[in-house]
């Protein structure tokens, strides 16, 4: 380390200097008396321009620095090679991994410009972080503590704009008033249909001895399942419940109940503690903390007889999604909420649009394509989708199966789902293919590797079946699955194509936009963490398709650092929600929101708060490590 200009705070700049920390993350989070031991323990600092700060070559971190004025850049070998730097500015703290690893640097730091710095030596570090939770917190969970952060940020922004309603992130647990009223599977239906009117409630929950769920009966199967078929009332339930049971634990929350009946089309879940059925929530449950409730949004795409009322449907599904964001919801559950209601509207406008053209859906399967597939949609998506046909399927048939794809495509096209520009749809010659064919064109993919080849690996090789014969689908997935693990030089040159996205950060490690001052959330952002997701999951053999869970796969599987895997994940994530924002503020005609209509990816960095502009060069970083990694893993 240089000698850089030391000085004692005075007792009188204490009090100055611990107003100034307070305004910056973790010390607005920390109690005033902790703030003060920070400032009280540390040393003064200055450093010149072009002054060293510290480097390897200085042994394990003695210090944790807060940048009062100024900027420090870090730079490295394999980073400083690839354009790359790491840049602290007024209000940040570093270097924080080398503090909590008891190690040296990685990077060698220079003063940018004329800098000002709080240093506290490592034992106070320590101490301070046994007194000061919030403090400890950000040492150990950084990017997940910004993201806590931004979230905060997030819904009290949101909260202006939609009515305040009960979080869709409650609890199950919470919304149990009452022990399950239940009965045996040996209890005749006179009994349980008298009980059931007698406690006025909508369905009766079956259980073994050990209070397990295995079945139910409610008020809308009667009619089915008892009252048409003639069933005498001195038959046990369990001849007419409904089995199994689909259940929910006391720790889920109320928007995976939601996304549960709706999916699977029930009004009623049990919720259980250690397997054991405790208590029951009900749609009813769920509408009374949403004004627009899923199932009923759900229920009316499912529900629609003609093709207009989808269009009219489709504004809805953004309108919804909007109140989701100021409740909190976060990005995984939101675009995973869009990508269901999508999957409803399309699959609804493939029914009505296969009885008009006298098709079975048996015969096909539609496949939803790169976000769609990995149920990672945002509010402004193009389509990309396809059409796997029976082998048995012929030409006058398929014929038959593009007119329905052709007429599908314009459909969405007018419910707000854009043409995809590349013609990545089923109404494509190209993408209606017989199962046979397809596999045949993956492995041509996977064996010749040329640049369009794996461009549309990146595309297709996410596929995930939406409607008809699903088998086909997963028979798909199956082959890319088991074709792709040992072909090195595939997952080499899908490495190297993946690689020529760069995140947004300049030479000195600072936000890098273009000349309008955005970014690019996309392109440079969530397509680096998708793209290594998938590299990594075809390279392993993990099925998944979706980013979040193949990263957690990946991370596990490598036995790589929990808090590691982790911060990809955080990273991908507070991406996806600063796209989630900008595209809603454009679909509620926000004049003053964070981005322009005509590029519903890009945000305008001078519009974000300090947060989340932090948290936003925190993510490149992390993406910057990410890619070195599979630099060292496939560029050799």
């Amino acid at each position: 380390m240089s000698n850089p200009v030391i000085s004692q705070p005075a007792g009188s700049l204490i009090t100055q200097l611990a107003k100034e920390l307070a305004q910056h993350a973790p010390f607005d989070q920390m109690a005033a008396e902790h703030i003060r031991a920070f400032v009280s323990g540390s040393q003064q600092r200055y450093f010149a321009t072009g002054e060293r700060v510290m480097s390897p070559a200085d042994g394990t971190a003695q210090h944790l620095l807060f940048v009062r004025r100024g900027a420090v850049t870090g730079t490295q070998g394999l980073a400083e090679l690839n354009g790359g730097a790491f840049l602290y500015e007024a209000g940040e703290l570093f270097p924080v991994s080398a503090v909590v690893g008891n190690r040296a640097v990685t990077a060698t730091y220079r003063a940018t410009e004329d800098c000002f710095a709080l240093a506290l030596p490592i034992a106070s570090v320590k101490a301070l972080a046994s007194q000061s939770a919030p403090f400890a917190d950000f040492l150990n969970q950084r990017i997940q503590h910004f993201l806590s952060l931004s979230r905060k940020a997030l819904q009290g922004e949101m909260a202006s704009r939609v009515l305040a309603e009960q979080s869709m992130e409650t609890p199950l647990g919470s919304l149990i008033k009452n022990a399950p009223i239940s009965c045996s599977p040996a209890s005749s239906l006179r009994e349980v249909l008298s009980k059931m009117e007698q406690s006025r409630i909508g369905s009766m929950l079956v259980t073994d001895d050990e209070k397990h769920a295995i079945g139910i009966l409610t008020r809308y199967d009667i009619l089915g399942r008892v009252t048409l078929p003639g069933v005498s009332l001195d038959t046990p339930i369990a001849q007419v419940m409904v089995s199994p049971v689909r259940t929910l634990d006391v720790s889920d929350t109320a928007q995976d109940a939601a996304l549960l009946m709706s999916r699977h089309a029930i009004r009623h879940v049990p919720i259980t503690r250690g397997g054991a059925v405790v208590g029951i929530v009900s749609e009813r449950d769920l509408f009374a903390m949403q004004r627009m409730s899923l199932q009923q949004l759900s229920n009316a795409l499912r529900g629609a007889v003609s093709i207009e009322q989808l269009k009219a449907l489709a504004p809805d599904i953004r309108q919804f999604a909007a109140r989701l964001l100021g409740q909190g919801i976060q990005s995984r559950q939101l675009t995973a909420l869009v990508s269901h209601l999508n999957d409803l509207l399309t699959g609804r406008l493939l029914d009505l649009l296969a009885s008009e053209h006298g098709l079975d859906p048996k015969q096909a399967c539609w496949i939803a394509l790169g976000s769609e597939g990995r149920e990672e949609q945002t509010i402004a998506t193009d389509q990309d989708n396809a059409l796997i046909l029976q082998d048995s399927t012929s030409d006058t048939e398929r014929l038959r199966w593009l007119a329905l794809a052709r007429s599908a495509n314009e459909t969405l096209d007018e419910c707000g789902y854009p043409l995809c520009a590349g013609n990545i749809m089923a109404s494509n010659a190209e993408l209606c293919l017989k199962q046979s064919e397809w596999q045949a064109r993956f492995a041509h993919w996977i064996g010749v590797g040329e640049p369009e080849d794996l461009l549309n690996a990146s595309i297709f090789f996410d596929l995930r079946g939406l409607w008809g014969e699903l088998v086909l689908a997963q028979q798909l997935r199956d082959f890319v699955t088991t074709h792709t693990v040992s072909k090195n030089r595939f997952l080499k040159l899908l490495a190297i194509n993946a690689l020529q996205r760069t995140p947004p950060l300049t030479w000195t490690g600072a936000i890098d936009t273009y000349d309008d001052a955005t970014v690019d959330l996309k392109l440079r952002g969530t397509a680096i963490f998708v793209d290594a997701a998938r590299l990594y999951a075809l390279a392993q053999g993990i099925a998944e398709t979706n980013t979040r869970a193949r990263l957690a796969a990946i991370g596990a599987k490598l036995g790589i650092k929990q808090r590691e895997y982790e911060g990809w994940i955080g990273g991908f994530e507070f991406l996806q929600t600063l796209r989630l924002r900008v595209q809603i503020d454009i679909a509620l005609g926000m004049k003053e929101g964070l981005g322009d209509p005509d590029e519903p990816n890009r945000i305008d960095v001078r519009r974000l708060n300090t947060i989340d502009r932090r948290i936003l060069k925190e993510t490149c970083r992390v993406a910057r490590d990410l890619q070195d990694r599979m630099r060292m893993d496939y560029e050799r």
